[in-house]
């Protein structure tokens, strides 16, 4: 009786809303609506279906409106869908062609889906099944299109919310709930599509019965219009898990939501790690900076309880922390000399300068990270009220100081003004990616596979950026002024080559002289939508640009009168500090997350995406949700979590967590990063004085270079590349590897850039050894001359052997004579060189330096010290003392411990 009673209201609702009645269902709709598969079961049914809430929901989950199918740009059999189904109208446009209202079973499209004529793409029904049922009555019914005012998806109820499994096999089925706007609760199980985010831990079917295989954690997601609600999905890993887990302590709030998650999983975490692993650690992590092998001797001496506290307050005063983190902020916002061709004429090829300037006075004053972002979305060339010579003056000012720093400038510009940033499309993309930690590229041509963006979204939000509004004019905003200051230089304002002005603005600014600036030209543009077609064109110089629009609407948010605000940037910034998402704050909090834990809250971290759920959901609003709270202070989520037991557990697991890397139940070995890794190689070699003042003065430092290089492979631009480094070219995080691979090994083992430094006169080899032999010390370039001299007398010996053989094999006596002669000759040399240099300890030494043995642990222990941030084992101790002790050459024996230990895993990586 209940099913008779809703296909009657179903009738009565269909009938309302063909007359305009929408205002009434509200009272209709008391209990969810049985699913489709259900109400088109009898062929019978007299309800028609809803377009929208109906049809299309079908042709997804068949699969028709599929990339493979007439989802794709280029259509199937002449017959194209929207994919995804983000188009209505162009949807039923399509399907009109198809059908035939008079005799709605002969319609094309029933044929082709049930085969009855060939269709490429197989059966996608049955004749008679519920969905044939459910087409067949839409175009009984008329084959309406979407209603003129719809109603809209309120929200999708999925449950379970949560599906805890306990063994393989077991099966949790999914029920899902369309609530409308206009009241309506419909059961749309059937209609909804599914997809696992981990098909060996959980699958699921096209009905939403959800399978378990294996132990661990991951989401099913459910798609339905524009809903997308992901479910997580936890299996235990052991039997120690609920009310069978262990006490665990957790002395912060970070704790407290990791450990609630492994407790649902039977995950043990690690005990903490020890002194010295915290200490290297997180001082890679906070300053790309290895500790000093004195840093590492105090730090184990120091008895304090809160000593790892006052080790983090520490680091994040240090230049070398400001240094790091301006470095993965200009990875974040695109800093690339390749992308910022004369946007400073000053210097042509090397804007990164000021841009990683600009930024790095501001992490150094710890400025809030939401106001120094508004310092780049919001970013203004002239100051309130200044003319553009005003300007050109105050630029000119900035680079007639010796240092040539920007960092005063209010904003940084440059942001704009890159050659890979000049479309609104562009624009658009790159600022999800930077602001949002989120791809909507997707969203450029169809509707998002995994987020609820779509076309129209995507063409609405990309107004904000339109080049007619935003432009980076390179004569700037007043074309007189700027004639008229090249003049003054002398420079011909007519002449078509532009070398001649470069050179005559080069050498006006050496001489103390104003020169002229680009500048960000930001318009109000006046817009009449009704007198304006939308296809036509305004053409530039360097592409056609399509004409602003009067609204703009913010992703997923509200319309702006685009023609009542002076600068639409300021609604972007707005929308950033006071979205409900908070996918602003959680950009930052998840990449910083990923610099300390190997991956993100979220992993890729720049997908933020409804489909791509955090690990843990509670972590995530907590720190995101303290990080606005606490004013954006970027020290604020470093200390948190740095002095968690989360951040500071060892990396050596347990039976529980030896498979976990993605709940952070333990520290993940994980490669340095390219400039941590090339800085750790120069302290690691340097001598004392330097190495003291690594944390402070950052001259020489990769962690401090602006921008990437040109020339990949000169200076250390040649190791950064293998390592790695961030290439910044286009949005993504992925710009950046920390992939293994054979070129870094063979850097590190065999590169003359790596040999030098183990060579170098102030090293620290050079300086252990410096004085402690009896007249026959070797030092700087001595240490590397005596190196080759062995080396060419060896292979001196080698060829002469070969010539020996060769003589034999050819039996020829006068050639074999002179072979013999040559190679006692070379042996001779030889062994006159090894007698000339004195073993490291065998040479007898002052009181001071004690016995040969004490020397040698003590090259031994700060060997250790330098590298791997340790003392050595008792075993590490004596086979290394044994191999100094048994070196023929003072140097070489300490360098070739030295080059053993870098090229050591363990060295490499962070743990």
């Amino acid at each position: 009786m209940k099913r008779m009673t809703q296909v009657c209201c179903l009738t009565l609702l269909a009938t309302l809303w063909g007359a305009g009645f929408t205002g009434l269902t509200s009272q209709i709709a008391a209990d969810d609506l049985f699913p489709a598969s259900q109400r088109f079961a009898n062929a019978k049914a007299e309800e028609v279906p809803d377009f929208q809430r109906h049809l299309v929901p079908l042709l997804g989950k068949l699969g028709c409106n599929g990339r493979a199918c007439h989802g794709s740009f280029q259509g199937r059999g002449d017959f194209r869908l929207s994919l995804f189904g983000y188009d209505f109208k162009m949807d039923h446009d399509g399907l009109k062609e198809r059908l035939d209202t008079d005799k709605p079973a002969e319609s094309f499209a029933l044929q082709k889906a049930t085969l009855t004529e060939a269709h490429e793409g197989g059966k996608r029904m049955d004749v008679g099944s519920w969905e044939y049922n459910l087409f067949l009555r839409w175009i009984e019914g008329g084959a309406l299109p979407r209603p003129e005012a719809p109603a809209s998806l309120t929200r999708l109820e999925v449950t379970p919310s949560e599906i805890l499994f306990r063994k393989s096999g077991e099966q949790q089925q999914l029920k899902c709930v369309a609530v409308w706007s206009d009241g309506v609760r419909e059961d749309v199980t059937c209609l909804t599509r599914f997809i696992s985010n981990d098909e060996v831990i959980a699958d699921v079917t096209d009905q939403g019965l959800v399978t378990n295989s294996e132990s661990g954690d991951t989401h099913i997601v459910a798609f339905y219009d524009t809903a997308v609600i992901p479910i997580p999905v936890i299996r235990p890993v052991s039997d120690q898990f609920g009310d069978n887990y262990p006490a665990v302590a957790t002395r912060t709030p970070i704790d407290t939501h990791v450990v609630d998650k492994l407790r649902k999983l039977g995950v043990i975490p690690a005990d903490l790690c020890d002194d010295a692993e915290f200490l290297r650690r997180v001082s890679l992590d906070l300053t790309g900076t290895l500790p000093t092998a004195a840093q590492v001797r105090a730090f184990l001496a120091d008895t304090s309880p809160d000593k790892r506290q006052q080790k983090i307050d520490e680091l994040l005063e240090t230049p070398a922390y400001a240094a790091w983190w301006t470095t993965k902020l200009c990875d974040w916002t695109g800093c690339n000399d390749n992308q910022l061709n004369n946007v400073n004429p000053v210097a042509r090829q090397s804007g990164s300068t000021d841009w990683y300037n600009w930024i790095e006075s501001r992490v150094a004053k710890n400025v809030p990270y939401d106001e120094l972002m508004e310092g780049i979305v919001v970013a203004q060339s002239r100051l309130p009220g200044e003319s553009y010579r005003e300007y050109c003056e105050r630029q000119s000012d900035y680079y007639r100081k010796s240092d040539g720093n920007v960092a005063e400038q209010p904003g940084l510009i440059y942001y704009w003004g890159r050659q890979n940033f000049r479309t609104d499309e562009d624009r658009a993309i790159g600022f999800a990616y930077t602001f949002m930690g989120t791809r909507i590229q997707c969203a450029q041509c169809h509707k998002h596979p995994f987020d609820v963006w779509t076309k129209d979204d995507f063409d609405q939000f990309k107004e904000f950026f339109n080049p007619t509004r935003i432009t980076f004019a390179a004569k700037g905003a007043d074309q007189a002024e700027y004639n008229a200051i090249l003049k003054e230089l002398g420079a011909d304002v007519k002449s078509k080559n532009g070398n001649d002005q470069r050179k005559a603005i080069a050498a006006a600014i050496n001489d103390g002289k104003t020169i002229p600036f680009p500048e960000l030209v930001v318009k109000s543009v006046k817009v009449n939508p009704n007198a304006r077609n939308k296809d036509s064109k305004v053409k530039g110089k360097d592409t056609d640009r399509t004409p602003p629009k009067a609204e703009a609407r913010l992703l997923g948010s509200t319309v702006v009168d685009m023609n009542a605000i002076a600068d639409p940037r300021t609604a972007l910034m707005d929308w950033l500090r006071h979205d409900e998402k908070q996918l602003f704050a959680k950009a930052f909090v998840n990449r910083a997350w990923a610099n300390f834990f190997n991956r993100g809250i979220v992993e890729p971290t720049d997908d933020l995406s409804v489909a791509n759920p955090p690990c843990n959901d509670g972590l995530m609003d907590y720190l995101s949700r303290g990080f606005v709270e606490n004013k954006y202070d970027m020290k604020w989520v470093h200390r948190e979590i740095c002095n968690s037991d989360t951040y500071q557990r060892s990396w050596r697991p347990n039976t529980t967590n030896a498979g976990d890397e993605r709940n952070f139940s333990r520290a993940v070995v994980r490669r340095l990063p390219a400039e941590v890794a090339y800085d750790a190689l120069q302290l690691a070699t340097l001598g004392d004085d330097r190495a003291a003042t690594y944390l402070t003065d950052l001259k020489g430092r990769a962690v401090a270079i602006p921008g990437v290089g040109r020339n990949a492979t000169q200076g250390p631009n040649y190791a950064l590349t293998v390592f790695g480094r961030s290439l910044r070219e286009s949005n993504c995080d992925c710009d950046r590897s920390s992939e293994a691979s054979l070129l870094q090994v063979v850097f590190t083992r065999n590169d003359q850039d790596v040999l030098n430094l183990l060579n170098a006169r102030e090293g620290w080899i050079t300086q252990s050894l410096r004085g402690v032999s009896n007249g026959t010390t070797t030092s700087g370039n001595d240490a590397k001359g005596s190196a080759q001299r062995l080396e060419a007398l060896k292979t001196a010996v080698e060829l002469n052997e070969r010539r020996v053989a060769k003589a034999e094999f050819k039996n020829d006596a006068k050639l074999l004579a002179r072979a013999k002669s040559l190679l006692q000759e070379s042996r001779d040399a030889l062994e006159a060189y090894e007698k000339s240099l004195r073993p490291v300890v065998a040479a007898e030494r002052s009181p001071a330096t004690g016995s040969p043995s004490e020397f040698a642990s003590k090259l031994v222990e700060e060997a250790f010290l330098r590298t791997v941030s340790r003392f050595p084992t008792d075993s590490e101790r004596v086979a290394s003392v044994t191999f100094l002790q048994e070196a023929k050459d003072q140097t070489v024996g300490l360098r070739d411990l030295m080059w053993s230990l870098i090229n050591t895993k363990e060295f490499i990586v962070n743990h």
